[in-house]
């Protein structure tokens, strides 16, 4: 189904250099925060306590992050969660000498302090060592998931496809975490889940634009390789409105609607879903044209038959 057709190829590879340039500076900005401000990591990577308070009338959330303030919690969040009755506080790890329990009571005694009507819900401790291993083993499933991305598409394609599909969704992951350390939004797993699906949500564009450059090559002999991309890419915009348009719709549904705990994973999916279409455009596309791919890639030349073949001495 075509929702827009457009009689002309859009020229997308005539302006490629500018747009990288974009790319990298915005991919070096990305890479200085990351190093300057880092991730502001969330309890379930440093370790903490998640508090879970009910109140008996709807909660007032600035009311209880100012009490966690006046406790000398700074480096916390609080968050309705399900109900509007329930609020999900997550704390830092204990100070020395100072038992989760002694924290989360003294957390509780405070917020009873302005409303007779809270109550203890559920409390879970995640202990330091416990978040290392979390942070150590995402980082290992982000590399392999690069390296299966990597094999798949050197198989099924080229080599110079796999390594400008790479690029660009490497470029979309670091611009994700770029905007996490700029706007120091908490990281979480759920981020860490929304990064590894951008991956595979990224290079899928990458691979529709890549196979329609390969159905090109076999139909457009005489076009040069510039043209068959632009084809590529303009005969696959219907396609790609119509996929992201829909994706995003679920995806700012979440942010709207699913409450403050799915903020994170949204955000991500929507800053990955709008770079994930300019990298396979305007990266990975464009990097494939800059090593060299070529119709002999990807389509083996036709063997002539030999004239002596059969011949009868």
């Amino acid at each position: 189904m075509e929702l827009f057709r457009f009689k002309k190829d859009i020229p997308f590879m005539r302006h490629a250099l500018i747009f990288n340039a974009i790319s990298a500076i915005t991919f070096v900005a990305a890479v200085f925060f990351l190093f300057h401000r880092g991730l502001n990591l969330s309890i379930e990577f440093t370790g903490g306590t998640v508090m879970e308070v009910s109140y008996s009338q709807p909660a007032n959330v600035e009311q209880v992050k100012k009490t966690l303030e006046e406790l000398g919690f700074h480096d916390t969040s609080a968050s309705i969660f399900g109900r509007a009755q329930d609020v999900l506080i997550r704390l830092p790890a204990p100070k020395e000498g100072v038992t989760a329990a002694q924290q989360t009571d003294l957390v509780l005694a405070a917020l009873q302090k302005q409303d007779a009507g809270v109550s203890k819900q559920r409390v879970e401790i995640v202990g330091p060592q416990v978040g290392e291993e979390l942070w150590t083993n995402g980082l290992y499933a982000l590399a392999m998931v690069i390296v299966g991305v990597m094999i798949y598409l050197a198989i099924r394609f080229e080599w110079k496809y796999a390594v400008s599909a790479i690029i660009a969704n490497l470029h979309d992951v670091v611009i994700i975490l770029g905007f996490f350390a700029f706007f120091q939004w908490e990281f979480s797993l759920s981020v860490l889940a929304a990064v590894l699906a951008v991956l595979g949500y990224s290079v899928n564009e990458s691979v529709v634009i890549f196979d329609r450059i390969r159905e090109n090559f076999r139909k457009q002999r005489k076009t040069s390789v510039t043209e068959v991309i632009d084809n590529a890419i303009t005969s696959t915009i219907s396609r790609t409105i119509i996929t992201h348009g829909c994706t995003q719709m679920m995806v700012l549904s979440m942010y709207f609607f699913g409450g403050a705990t799915l903020h994170g994973f949204s955000m991500a999916l929507t800053i990955g879903i709008c770079f994930g279409i300019y990298s396979s455009v305007f990266v990975a596309a464009a990097i494939a044209m800059w090593l060299g791919v070529k119709r002999e890639d990807l389509i083996k030349p036709v063997k002539q038959k030999d004239e002596t073949d059969g011949a009868v001495v």
